[in-house]
């Protein structure tokens, strides 16, 4: 990987040399780290005096953007024509590089998804918290702000339509019992064709979409068809569709007059740090989902409307746009969007800021939501607030611990020993940073433990990419710990302060214990716990973290012995290794299944030879 010597900050006059050279015109800038990685992608009408402005002393940044100023090593740039190339550009470039700092909605996982794995021969439809961009077929819908809803609609979809019930199938050879109850078409035995399936869930996709009466009218269509044609049969399941969908358009809240237009309205309140943005979607006069963002608020509001509509459109279907667009403030560029949603859609899209009458009403109300969701929000923050000062206090931190890591291990007697890493944000669990750890020590086995030596191991591991690469910078990084907190005592501390030594670590990472039974707080060279009580602001959010931090140990070491179980007799036969251990158990689901298999069956199993498919057949069935 190419090196850059230097930050650009610490390089003014290569700074001012790299500024010089990028033109006035629209276009594209990507800003490198120092090791050649892109960090934040960004548009601008004129590129150089946008740039510019990320290094000038009086621009007001957020903590985010500062953070990612000082490890800009080398800035590119890519000239367009207009802007709405500029627009159309940056969001390929995004999509394509995921940049670490290019992040304007937060994903606190606080609000679900809806995702359709269209990737899958047999797509899947799950509700989720994490939207993960991997496979560009897959399609996220959301985020909703009612969860319960939310699930309620995916039940009734699942009832009113023919769809695949489990991730897995429950028998190797034949459906299960929803397949007889006519609640799932045998997608595991393949008696329906992954064309004829997709069409199903592309109907279920239409009412994530907002399209619940266009479906209606399609399917009153089908109905209609099917009497006509004397399939009665046909007919009646249409109709109980029809009646079903009809079941959750009957369950919105909000009715508006004009039953023509499909609209999008679009509002926010805000805080000195965040905005929580409210989008209301309505069709044919209903409201038909209620989405919810969170963003830095350090922008004007009407730019952060802006970006909001332009990540949410970013991945829409050109069905999912609608003709109208009603925003609580001016958007800057709202011409250029509106003129890219207009290519996108195939008719005109107008984006507007209504003042008066039944659309200025409805922005209201919308805005009045986002209120109250902020206002609630602020409640939650003052609480966290008020844990994260009194911790500080205790533990004696310079500032509020913004980011705090637990560790714990789990383990049976020293079998299937695992660590986990879990990690708050300002006091909230921020899941997207979880991690699993599996214990390599040769030293701990199925009836030798040692937890010190496994949390040796895991702190060295999470924390030797900092020893790796001297330059990696520590504070103001936000993978760097304000604090990390170790379940045990002080045998468990000593442990984990001995190997922070031998990093040369110690002196810039502040490490604490909390023992289980007593709540007690041990630090560093203190033979007595710190004098506190377990009731305290600051306790508890430590205890909170250390309760996360086991639940989240303890279901990764079930999930292992439970893995285990299934391969400890596989492991049993010569010559077949954990990958084609992992075909045999992809295509069979069970080791039952594998025992019951004939060698002929067993070398249809990629990577698996006649050869080999006899020594495990003869292994089952020895003479």
């Amino acid at each position: 990987m190419t090196q850059i010597a230097q930050t650009l900050v610490k390089d003014t006059e290569r700074l001012e040399n790299r500024l010089a050279e990028i033109p006035p015109e629209p276009g594209v800038y990507l800003m490198r780290d120092g090791g050649d990685r892109i960090i934040y992608i960004g548009k601008s009408r004129k590129l150089r005096s946008r740039v510019r402005s990320y290094f000038r002393d009086g621009y007001n940044k957020s903590d985010r953007i500062a953070t990612m100023v000082k490890q800009v090593a080398e800035i590119e740039f890519i000239v367009t024509d207009t802007e709405a190339e500029a627009l159309a550009l940056e969001a390929n470039l995004i999509k394509q590089h995921q940049p670490y700092f290019n992040v304007l909605l937060k994903d606190d996982k606080k609000y679900p998804y809806v995702c359709i794995t269209w990737s899958e021969q047999y797509p899947r439809i799950f509700i989720t918290r994490k939207r993960q961009l991997g496979k560009e077929k897959d399609k996220f819908y959301g985020p909703y702000t009612d969860a319960g809803l939310l699930r309620e609609i995916l039940r009734i979809s699942k009832r009113i339509f023919a769809l695949r019930q489990r991730p897995q199938p429950l028998f190797k050879d034949r459906p299960c019992l929803n397949y007889d109850l006519g609640r799932c078409p045998g997608v595991c035995q393949k008696l329906i064709t992954p064309e004829e399936y997709r069409k199903t869930v592309q109907k279920v996709a239409m009412v994530f979409q907002g399209r619940t009466q266009e479906l209606i009218e399609i399917l009153t269509q089908q109905m209609e068809k099917a009497a006509e044609a004397l399939n009665f049969e046909a007919a009646a399941r249409i109709r109980d569709q029809i009646s079903g969908l009809k079941s959750l358009t009957a369950q919105q809240k909000v009715s508006l007059p004009d039953d023509t237009v499909s609209r999008d309205a679009i509002a926010l309140a805000a805080d000195e740090q965040l905005a929580y943005i409210q989008l209301f979607q309505i069709r044919a006069g209903q409201l038909v989902g209620r989405l919810a963002f969170v963003a830095d608020a350090h922008a004007e509001p009407g730019a952060i409307l802006q970006r909001v509509l332009e990540e949410h459109y970013q991945t829409a279907d050109a069905v999912e746009i609608p003709i109208e667009i009603l925003v609580q403030h001016e958007l800057p560029q709202g011409e250029i969007l509106a003129d890219v949603l207009t290519g996108r859609k195939g008719r005109k899209v107008t984006i507007l800021a209504p003042q008066r009458q039944t659309k200025a009403e409805l922005i209201e109300m919308v805005e009045r939501n986002a209120q109250y969701e902020l206002q609630r929000m602020q409640k939650l923050g003052d609480r966290n607030q008020q844990a994260m000062e009194d911790l500080a206090a205790i533990v004696d931190l310079p500032d509020l611990p913004h980011r705090i890591e637990g560790y714990d291990i789990s383990h049976i007697q020293g079998s299937n020993a695992v660590a986990s890493q879990v990690v708050f944000i300002d006091g909230l669990p921020a899941k997207q940073h979880y991690r699993h750890y599996k214990i390599k020590n040769p030293n701990v086995t199925a009836g030798h433990s040692d937890d010190f030596a496994s949390l040796a191991e895991v702190i060295q591991r999470r924390f030797r990419k900092y020893i790796e690469d001297p330059q990696l910078q520590r504070g103001g990084n936000p993978d760097w710990p304000d604090l990390v907190m170790i379940d045990g005592g002080k045998g468990q501390l000593s442990s984990v302060v001995a190997i922070l030594q031998d990093m040369n670590l110690l002196e810039d990472l502040r490490v604490v214990s909390l023992a289980k039974r007593r709540e007690e707080i041990f630090v560093p060279g203190e033979s007595q716990p710190l004098e506190t009580n377990a009731e305290q602001p600051g306790v508890q959010l430590l205890r909170r973290l250390r309760d996360e931090a086991h639940r989240f140990a303890v279901s990764f070491h079930r999930q292992q012995r439970s893995d285990k179980l299934k391969r400890s007799r596989l492991d049993e036969i010569p010559g077949l290794g954990h990958y084609r251990q992992k075909q045999l158990l992809g295509h069979f689901r069970s080791v039952d299944y594998i025992r019951q298999a004939t060698p002929a069956q067993l070398a249809e199993v990629p990577n698996i030879g006649p050869r080999l498919a006899q020594e495990i057949y003869d292994y089952f069935h020895p003479a």
